[in-house]
């Protein structure tokens, strides 16, 4: 985030010489004065890499693991990529941006690398990309000149400081919301968020192998965008540090930092100033539908940023990857011809988001078409939006066909789910995550809350409508790509359904690029309004304050109490639009229409921009209310968890090979065997194995099962045969039901949860190797 801070006076330039004359400067001159350190770009990104790093380790990092991921960040990551981006991006970047460039296309090329390296069996050969790019530097002259000759463009020192203090924000919500509710120690972990082990299984598959399949249920395919597990597989490779640790504490903080950077860079590409950088920056982190209710306030703000990226590596990696690539795209919509260098980055980001997210493509391509059509309307389309388009649907029909083996992963028409879904927790029929079967509301309810969701999108994002203000702006091609991605995320949302309400990573893959938009357009207006920076202070904090009083005023508090009719749902935003209207006409007669409507714009974007932050707010003083201080923290998981599961898990994962398969008798999530909640994964995360049949929740095959109404980790497992040997096998044992196990499904070692007594004589047919707290664990065929 470092920015050189020009001179107010005259311009400076500094030499090897450390000399600095100023042009016309008569007086001989004099010895350099010392900078002062809080007048340096560098202040702010040392400041908030050393708050990051302390967060790290107070929440259980070991300085030697920040000593190495650091290192490997920098040499194998950050520094080979700003390299390339020197080599082949023509364009003006400061320093943080030329750093987060660097760092999004060093990922994406190590992950390009490291599937053919891990293919032949030697994983480190992923190390060959930074030393051929260093080898480069050194022996390719024009490179190197090319190197020392590219100055990074200059930037305000405030920018510098308000990147860095938006990194250490979200740094803190982390703390607050993940780091302080996922352990890295068992049997804390145990607990973890339930996604957690999941993502940790396939960072051991892809240590292991590629190409991958499910571990948690040997032979079934991944169809799933796993690019990001290859990352982390070759992060831990290098350093040696363990893939819990990345997963839980270390690899997403630089990916946000660097994400940042480049929607900042984003935003000032598309309005040509910096002065929406704080705006952009805190509707990135804090965006979501307004939400005016007292009590629970995550059903209308749930997801965003805030929340998605400590959860969902992939969508964290998919958005890292997919920003410079926006803007690398808004480029082309310029006169100016591209080169060769941007028609290559353009290709490695393009290729590596085929198996980074599945939500990002279909977007560019929406944002694409609707370029492309617009273009045909005014004239003759332009050949390149029309030949990266065909490039993208060529990659998204690959990865549909190829990657994701045409299933749906759950993924399925149906149209308003989630407002139906929200109506019932809204109304206090059922808690969200707990509907088990399909709700029909009545159609007036129905339509109701589809409309207080229509109303929330429409006040997060009505500055776009300040491009109106100049004519012709919004139908540029910058606006109308943006739009055509929003236009399709929102389309998602409304007219799909999934069990993990996946349609909304769709919306979360849009979010920066309409804060973008909807900023740019409220600069517009309020320029063209020529409000007072006064008045605009006014505005802002009205907003605010709009964002407390109309939940208060409304006094609704969700979820409804029995008995209470839905009718209330309606009553704090109905509050809203009085308030928005009555502010609007007193406005309108005082300072004229254009002033007003540029006031209103600019207080409705501070109540929907950080609406997240609202939402938590307001809950937590709920909390606080009737629990006291303590009861804001998120409650931590009660569920009993095993001892000894890790330590047999590391010492399986030390005495067998990468390709042995293990069986255990664990399949639902500890505390809900009855019915059995199948998203348990832990064995296959923490042996980094192949698991015979654990949790299948997660395959393919199980969640094309689904239909709104329908628990997902309910179902079934399909081969009854295999999971009845499987248990057989630790129920019943024998030298029928243990050989079954070995000579039919190649099962060579028993991972035993204890507490499920397995029977007394399975040490008669498998060899004992460990027992430690509830777990023992047998080698199938003698010691190992």
């Amino acid at each position: 985030m470092a920015h050189t801070q020009p001179s107010s006076t005259s311009p400076t330039v500094t030499g090897p010489a450390g000399t600095a004359a100023a042009a016309g400067a008569s007086a001989p001159p004099g010895p350099p004065r010392a900078r002062r350190p809080w007048r340096s770009g560098w202040t702010p990104a040392v400041l908030a890499a050393a708050v990051t790093a302390a967060v790290l380790h107070h929440y259980g990092v070991p300085v030697r693991d920040l000593a190495l991921f650091g290192a490997y960040l920098a040499l194998c990551v950050a520094l080979p990529g700003m390299l390339l981006v020197r080599a082949l991006y023509p364009g003006r970047v400061t320093t943080a941006e030329q750093a987060a460039f660097g760092l999004a296309l060093g990922y994406a090329v190590e992950v390009l690398v490291y599937i053919p390296a891990r293919a032949l069996g030697a994983p480190l050969l992923v190390l060959a990309w930074p030393v051929t790019a260093y080898a480069a530097l050194l022996f390719v002259p024009p490179l190197r000149r090319r190197w020392s000759s590219r100055r990074a463009e200059a930037a305000p020192l405030w920018v510098s400081w308000v990147l860095a203090l938006a990194h250490i924000g979200v740094t803190a919500w982390g703390a607050l919301r993940f780091f302080r509710m996922n352990a890295l120690t068992w049997p804390a972990m145990g607990a973890n968020d339930y996604d957690l082990p999941f993502h940790l299984t396939l960072i051991g598959e892809l240590k292991h192998h590629v190409l991958p399949v499910m571990p948690h249920v040997a032979g079934e395919p991944l169809y799933y965008h796993w690019f990001v597990y290859a990352h982390f597989a070759a992060s831990s490779w290098i350093t040696g540090i363990e893939p819990a640790t990345l997963l839980f504490r270390l690899t997403v903080p630089p990916m946000l930092a660097a994400l940042l950077v480049l929607v900042a860079m984003t935003g000032r590409r598309v309005s040509g100033s910096w002065a929406g950088t704080p705006a952009v920056l805190a509707g990135t982190m804090l965006v979501g539908a307004p939400s005016m209710y007292l009590g629970h306030n995550d059903v209308l703000a749930w997801g965003g940023l805030q929340d998605a990226a400590w959860v969902s590596p992939t969508q964290t990696f998919g958005a890292l990857l997919f920003a410079p690539l926006v803007v690398l795209v808004l480029e082309l919509f310029e006169p100016e011809r591209p080169g060769l260098g941007r028609w290559l980055l353009i290709a490695v980001f393009l290729v590596t988001i085929i198996g980074a997210k599945a939500t990002y493509l279909p977007l560019l391509a929406a944002g694409l078409t609707a370029v492309a059509v617009a273009g045909g309307l005014r004239r003759r389309p332009s050949p390149r939006v029309l030949g990266l388009l065909a490039a993208t649907l060529a990659c998204l029909a690959f990865a549909q066909v190829v990657l994701f083996g045409r299933v749906r992963q759950g993924m399925s028409v149906a149209p308003l789910a989630f407002m139906r879904e929200s109506w019932a927790e809204l109304s206090g029929m059922e808690p969200l995550a707990g509907i088990g079967r399909q709700f029909s509301p009545p159609p007036g309810s129905l339509l109701g809350v589809t409309l207080v969701f229509l109303l929330c999108w429409a006040v997060t994002w009505c500055g776009v409508l300040g491009l109106l203000a100049r004519r012709g702006l919004i139908t540029g091609p910058v606006p109308v790509f943006v739009l055509g991605m929003g236009a399709a995320a929102h389309g998602a949302v409304l007219l799909l359904g999934h069990p993990g309400y996946s349609q909304f990573f769709f919306l979360f893959a849009a979010y920066p690029y309409l804060v973008v938009l909807t900023v740019h357009g409220t600069l517009v207006l309020a320029r063209r309004a020529r409000l007072p920076l006064h008045w605009v202070v006014a505005a802002v904090c009205a907003g605010l304050l709009a964002a407390y009083l109309v939940p208060v005023l409304g006094a609704v508090t969700t979820p409804l109490a029995p008995g209470r009719s839905d009718l209330l749902l309606y009553r704090p935003y109905a509050v809203l639009v009085a308030v928005t209207a009555l502010a609007g006409g007193v406005l309108a007669a005082r300072a004229g229409r254009l002033r007003a409507c540029a006031l209103v714009v600019i207080a409705l974007g501070a109540v929907a921009l950080p609406a997240c932050a609202h939402a938590h707010v307001i809950s937590a003083i709920g909390k606080a209310a009737q629990r006291g201080v303590g009861g804001v923290a998120p409650e931590a998981d009660a569920r009993p968890v095993p001892e000894g599961t890790l330590t047999a898990a590391r010492w399986l994962r030390a005495h067998s090979g990468p390709d042995e398969l293990v069986a255990t008798n664990t399949h639902c999530r500890w505390g809900e065997e009855d019915p059995c909640d199948t998203q348990q994964v832990w064995v296959s995360a923490l042996t980094e194995r192949r698991v015979l049949v654990e949790g299948w929740a997660y395959t393919a095959r199980n969640l094309d099962r689904w239909r709104p109404g329908v628990r997902i980790n309910r179902l079934p497992f399909w081969d009854a045969d295999r999971l009845r040997a499987n248990d057989a096998a630790f129920q019943a044992p024998s030298a029928g039901t243990v050989g079954l196990l070995r000579d039919r499904y190649g099962v060579r070692w028993l991972l035993a949860d204890e507490r499920r007594a397995p029977h007394p004589e399975l040490a008669r047919f498998a060899t004992l190797r460990l027992r430690t707290g509830d777990y023992a664990v047998y080698r199938i065929g003698g010691p190992g």
